[in-house]
């Protein structure tokens, strides 16, 4: 193979159901000489796509130069690799710096996208993340910790939107998660931990934003879990009535239907 044509993927492992990756990310796995695996994050379970012949190898123990000096070992035989991480990889996956890597030393690449827990997690809620004139914008973040966030990001400032908002990374932190989403959104309203979304040991806790740490604590939840936020997640567990949407309403007329006049 031809190495400018053979290009090294990146792929989106969804999160942790092996259903919920893409045919595209699906087929490099069975077509792959050798995937790199999240392994701190994405479950083996995802690796039942791999050809019979593909190595495999565990990232988690492994710093860029390790994963650059891999990819370019088994590139320059002319091999096939997959790169494959946590649900879409380039939302917390570091690919840029693993790209730039590539791009200094010529090897091609290609990303494949993948399905990320927020949206996982909405799925099996049953819920929307923007009802028609309650809101309109979904955040996706994460509280400032070992990794910084930009001040211009602080969590206090996006809270203070009050809009439907997935926080990621940042289960270990409840404690100020809890303070700063109390001040914006409310003791009293609900908010969801979705602990392994889409894994076997998958669970969802509603509780008020003043008991966030407490129910932490309870069910010994310190790692693999997003808190979700907002009046959707409301919605979602209860029979408030909402607004419908223009989308479906017979009095509106779009470029797919028109409204007769009378």
């Amino acid at each position: 193979m031809n190495k400018t044509e053979n290009k090294v993927i990146f792929a989106g492992a969804g999160p942790g159901d092996p259903e919920l990756m893409t045919i595209k990310s699906m087929r490099a796995l069975e077509s792959a000489d050798l995937v790199i695996y999240a392994g701190s994050l994405v479950p083996e379970a995802v690796l039942c796509w791999k050809g019979s012949t593909t190595e495999t190898i565990s990232s988690a123990g492994m710093n860029l130069d390790e994963i650059i000096d891999k990819i370019k070992v088994y590139h320059g035989l002319g091999k096939r690799v997959v790169r494959l991480h946590t649900g879409d990889p380039s939302l917390y996956g570091a690919i840029f710096e693993q790209i730039r890597e590539l791009q200094k030393i010529g090897i091609p690449y290609e990303v494949f996208p993948g399905v990320t827990a927020a949206f996982a997690a909405s799925s099996r809620m049953g819920m929307e993340y923007t009802l028609p004139e309650v809101t309109q914008t979904l955040i996706l973040t994460r509280v400032s910790g070992r990794t910084p966030v930009p001040e211009s990001e602080d969590l206090e400032k996006l809270a203070a939107i009050k809009s439907s908002m997935a926080i990621y990374l940042s289960i270990g932190h409840a404690k100020k998660v809890q303070t700063i989403l109390e001040r914006h959104y409310g003791k009293e309203s609900l908010c969801a931990i979705a602990y392994k979304v889409s894994h076997p040991e998958e669970q969802f806790f509603y509780t008020k934003i003043q008991d966030l740490t407490k129910t932490c604590e309870e069910n010994n939840i310190t790692r693999h879990a997003l808190i979700i936020v907002g009046k959707a997640v409301e919605a979602s567990q209860t029979n408030q009535a909402l607004i419908p949407s223009k989308l479906y309403d017979p009095g509106f007329s779009h470029g797919y239907r028109q409204v007769e006049k009378d």
